[in-house]
């Protein structure tokens, strides 16, 4: 073979890696672009969630003069809902599988406390706190958070750590 005949394949070559980069840079900023729309996601939901302590500061009077049940059941809906509201802008912030879990935990528990369901969604709903403590306790791979149950730092984040320094 002549080497006019490589001359072709060294240019496909190239061209492939300079579309490649391209490809790279542009997926870098798609991504850039998703995590500064995901921030102000979490801005709006923080003041959403700002905003909706004032009806729940109102109820507290008439918590203190009546106290019927469908005031505290409505009082407990709305701090639960704060409650998740804020675990949801934790999780966007953190990114980790272990902030899901706990986001999870907290709707699952405010359905069994403001919910008036039957002994068996009760039950399912117990089973699923359950399952939830039972994956955080057993099933918490490294790669699944920034800690380990046990408060230590996972062992790929601490490499990482180890890496930038």
């Amino acid at each position: 073979m002549a080497l006019h005949d490589y001359e072709p394949r060294i240019a496909r070559s190239a061209l492939h890696r300079k579309e490649e980069q391209v490809k790279q840079v542009f997926r870098d900023q798609v991504a850039e672009a998703a995590g500064l729309l995901e921030v102000v996601l979490s801005a709006i939901v923080l003041v959403a969630l700002l905003l909706s302590i004032v009806p729940l500061l109102e109820l507290m009077p008439g918590l203190l003069t009546h106290g019927d049940s469908v005031e505290v059941r409505e009082f407990l809906e709305r701090a639960l809902d704060i409650v998740i509201g804020i675990e949801f802008i934790k999780m966007l912030a953190k990114h980790s599988p272990g902030s899901v879990l706990e986001v999870l935990l907290y709707a699952i528990a405010r359905h069994m406390i403001v919910g008036h369901e039957d002994a068996v969604q009760n039950l399912v709903s117990v089973g699923a706190i359950a399952l939830i403590f039972i994956i955080r306790k057993f099933f918490f791979v490294p790669s699944f958070g920034h800690k380990m149950p046990g408060g230590d730092l996972a062992p790929d984040i601490k490499e990482k750590e180890k890496e930038e320094e």
